[in-house]
């Protein structure tokens, strides 16, 4: 439904009252919106709008997307602990169980939130509990299959800057060489899956696939990880490619 013009004043209108118009003029149909069509929907003036969406940004509560911004991966966080499930997650949710079951490893969804990745979800088998990870938890996105996975498939101005800035390493294995990441990252996208082998918690290893939606661009991943051997991970390479397509197509129907 077309929200009424409303005039274009912000006088007596608090800071909170301006962030929470501006992050309630997105919606289902307004998912990525340009400063003039925030402003025409919030009905507050072009200047305020340009100002609090540039806090915003910076706050990770918004995140640009092509000319426009979009939803950030902060209020997610913040949205988990609400009962409400985000789209994604709940197109992921069958397809997670199934490889739960059929891996006996735990499974973990992520999207990347510039070097670092944000989990949206985690199944675990009860012989199989890995503790270094939890929901709404974070990780590295140079040190983790999911990361690696996600950072291949973004575009390039995105691949140099986490490439410029220093790659901490978390255990003897993890890749701090920016060539030889760019090279690994130039093979996942030829393969389609990631490994972490043991780079980002000693004695775990992790395939992962990237979530693609229509324009071939990430908006998530998905891994299974264990306490076990890079064979038997890598065995499920196959099983992760699949499982990744379903849910794009399924978060794709569920939009």
């Amino acid at each position: 439904m077309t929200r009424p013009p409303q005039p274009d004043t912000d006088a007596g209108r608090s800071a909170v009252d301006t962030v929470m118009a501006i992050l309630g003029s997105f919606d289902e149909h307004h998912r990525v919106m340009g400063v003039r069509e925030i402003s025409r929907r919030a009905g507050i003036p072009k200047s305020s709008v340009h100002r609090t969406v540039g806090q915003l940004l910076a706050h990770g509560a918004l995140e640009r997307r092509g000319a426009g911004v979009q939803v950030g991966v902060r209020l997610f966080e913040l949205g988990t602990l609400a009962p409400t499930q985000a789209t994604l997650r709940d197109a992921a949710l069958p397809f997670a169980h199934h490889l739960s079951e059929f891996t006996r490893l735990t499974v973990n969804l992520a999207v990347r939130e510039g070097s670092q990745i944000v989990y949206l979800e985690k199944i675990s088998q009860a012989a199989h509990r890995i503790p270094h990870t939890r929901l709404g938890g974070r990780g590295d996105v140079h040190a983790t299959g999911l990361g690696k996975a996600l950072l291949a498939f973004s575009p390039e101005h995105e691949i140099d800057d986490v490439l410029a800035a220093p790659l901490r390493a978390l255990t003897p294995h993890t890749l701090v060489d920016p060539v030889a990441l760019r090279a690994e990252l130039a093979e996942i996208r030829a393969r389609r899956v990631a490994f972490d082998l043991e780079e980002s918690s000693p004695g775990l290893f992790c395939v992962a696939a990237p979530i693609l939606d229509a324009g071939a661009r990430p908006i998530a991943a998905i891994s299974v990880t264990g306490a076990t051997t890079r064979r038997q991970v890598e065995e499920h390479a196959g099983s992760l490619r699949t499982a990744a397509l379903a849910i794009s197509r399924a978060a794709a129907g569920a939009r």
